[in-house]
């Protein structure tokens, strides 16, 4: 018998992180956050995505197939844990389980970040316009915590459009708890706005952001000049799939051109999300 033979089986390394969740916030019945321990070796680029999910429900004593969604990670690349903000979908596979997760129990996710909603895939500009419908906010809740974020722009939009003013998770963050974070405090106190549009109730800014944008009326809100800029603008875009077609389509009439990883430009999107 060979020393081949004697050797055990190689243990194939699992593709996922087995997490411990450290806490979980519920906004409203359809939306909840959630935070688990960051592995030491996981590193990513603010406004990138990951894998998260549960183990299969096991069926005759047999177990199944994880269940896993890409989700964008909310937290800024310096952080020592790992947010997520979900919705909640009573009959889906993924959400009508992991909306009931405790403080203690255990998530999986993936090991490989990946994404375009990055820094790296804009070329230099003065103004940026981050752009999101529903949980699409999480990505802005990561690229507005990173300091490089201030260093490159002058100025941050962060753009936030809801069905119900109780949609507007993270409201009071953008609006006040942001200025007293202890690394980009002081730069979001001077170079971030909020604005948030609430569609389906009475709002101070009304309607969905395409909408606002075609009418004006969010450049004239802000005192900005009508329109994007080429020169001086980039976006990024994520949330519903007609929201980003029709806004992708509106910044390309404005003259900015869509950028990834390879080939930066004016505005991103995150194709995986949008199919």
């Amino acid at each position: 018998m060979t020393d081949a033979a004697l050797s055990p089986a190689p243990v194939k390394a699992s593709p996922f992180n087995e997490l411990e969740v450290l806490w979980v916030r519920h906004w409203t019945d359809s939306l909840f956050s959630f935070g688990v321990k960051r592995p030491e070796d996981f590193r990513f680029r603010s406004g990138e995505f990951v894998m998260i999910g549960l183990p299969g429900e096991a069926k005759d004593g047999v177990p199944g197939k994880p269940v896993l969604r890409a989700y964008s990670i909310a937290s800024p690349c310096w952080a020592e844990e790992l947010e997520f903000f979900s919705i909640k979908v009573a009959d889906g596979p993924l959400t009508s389980r992991l909306q009931k997760i405790q403080p203690g129990d255990t998530v999986l996710m993936g090991k490989k970040p990946t994404g375009t909603l990055v820094l790296d895939a804009l070329t230099g500009g003065e103004r940026l316009f981050l752009i999101g419908t529903g949980t699409g906010l999480a990505p802005w809740l990561s690229v507005a915590r990173d300091p490089e974020t201030y260093s490159r722009f002058g100025h941050v939009y962060v753009i936030h459009t809801v069905r119900s003013v109780a949609d507007l998770a993270y409201r009071d963050f953008f609006t006040r708890e942001i200025h007293d974070d202890p690394l980009i405090g002081d730069e979001a106190k001077a170079q971030l706005t909020y604005y948030p549009t609430v569609t389906r109730e009475a709002f101070e800014t009304p309607g969905r952001i395409t909408d606002r944008i075609k009418s004006g009326d969010f450049f004239r809100d802000l005192g900005l000049p009508e329109g994007f800029d080429p020169a001086r603008d980039r976006a990024m875009l994520c949330g519903s799939m007609a929201m980003i077609k029709e806004a992708g389509e509106l910044l390309e009439t404005y003259g900015l051109k869509e950028g990834s990883n390879a080939e930066p430009a004016d505005y991103v999107l995150e194709r995986a999300f949008v199919g």
